[in-house]
């Protein structure tokens, strides 16, 4: 079988192979649609490049659970949401920007204003085992009445590769963040959190990461997460905002790994007290490993919200923990 050159840095032996260090996309059993935001007609059968789709919820429309099809985005295109993008199907496959970016992708998954009360995320999933890789999601939804996030994630070991959560919302809320996470299992490796960029409004918590029992489903709590190789941004409107928030002391069961991750607070704005504000956890920890580090931030986070108080040098920021 010869090879075949796609656009968007894809080649194939009948089934794409990826850049960016992602493994080849080899399946016998999923089907791969193709979604080109430009050229695409969403009357397509969307099997190649030539006959792609227009749009993710049509491309969506198309797969079926448990059958790992995978949607492959064209890139340096916006995919424009007209409505919540409701993930609840499972073993689906959304690929993006194949070059390994953690921030900045330019295949980008986005939502302007809607009306909708429906539109609670810009993308919620709470289907088994989806993956998601080489995308930015960009919210500038401003319903703020309903709208609680860009990503609501309260799937089963979704996985989330080299993506960037961004808002440009909501910027003075104590409850709306990038992601909201009530996910089991929920992995992100080499993902962006949040902006240097946009202040917070005022002294807001407004984390770029959420953690709130039964806000993406019903019944729905996080429990082992992992954050690995992550960034998490933040230019900060007053003292009190934070990078992450654990709502309540039942709002993470088990634990939550941050291994190799940057908290970051830029020099323009306040400095943080804690990157991360929780309540006093019953039902887990929370555990810094690797490189973690914080920049311009007073502390990680509080004795009774970091592993329940130990080690110690979690809260005060000291061994492989910096705070500046």
């Amino acid at each position: 079988m010869s090879l075949t050159n796609y656009s968007f840095g894809i080649s194939s032996f009948g089934v794409p192979v990826l850049g960016g260090g992602m493994p080849p996309l080899t399946n016998s059993v999923g089907k791969f649609i193709f979604v080109d935001a430009t050229y695409g007609v969403d009357g397509n059968d969307g099997s190649s490049w030539d006959t792609a789709v227009k749009t993710i919820a049509q491309a969506y429309s198309m797969t079926t659970t448990n059958h790992d099809d995978v949607i492959l985005l064209s890139t340096n295109a916006v995919h424009t949401l007209t409505a919540m993008l409701d993930c609840s199907k499972s073993r689906v496959h959304f690929v993006g920007d194949p070059y390994g970016r953690a921030y900045g992708q330019r295949a980008r998954i986005y939502m302007g204003v809607t009306t909708a009360s429906t539109d609670v995320f810009l993308m919620k999933n709470t289907g088994v085992g989806n993956t998601f890789n080489g995308i930015k999601f960009w919210d500038a939804n401003t319903l703020a009445t309903f709208h609680l996030g860009c990503v609501g994630e309260g799937g089963e070991y979704g996985t989330y590769r080299n993506c960037e959560f961004y808002a440009s919302v909501n910027l003075d809320s104590d409850t709306f963040a990038e992601v909201v996470l009530n996910g089991d299992s929920a992995q992100f490796y080499n993902c962006t959190f949040g902006s240097l960029a946009d202040v917070v409004v005022g002294d807001k918590i407004r984390p770029a990461v959420r953690m709130a029992n039964g806000v993406v489903g019903t019944g729905l709590v996080s429990r082992d997460v992992l954050f690995d190789g992550c960034k998490f941004w933040k230019k900060a409107g007053g003292t009190t905002t934070s990078f992450i928030k654990i709502a309540a002391s039942a709002d993470l069961e088990r634990g939550m790994e941050i291994k190799n991750c940057s908290f970051i607070a830029s020099i323009l704005g306040s400095v943080p007290a804690t990157a991360i504000t929780s309540a006093t956890l019953t039902n887990g920890y929370v555990m810094l490993s690797g490189d973690t580090i914080a920049y311009n931030c007073t502390k990680v986070g509080t004795a009774t919200g970091i592993l329940n108080g130990t080690p110690a040098r979690v809260a005060t920021a000291t061994i492989g923990i910096q705070a500046t």
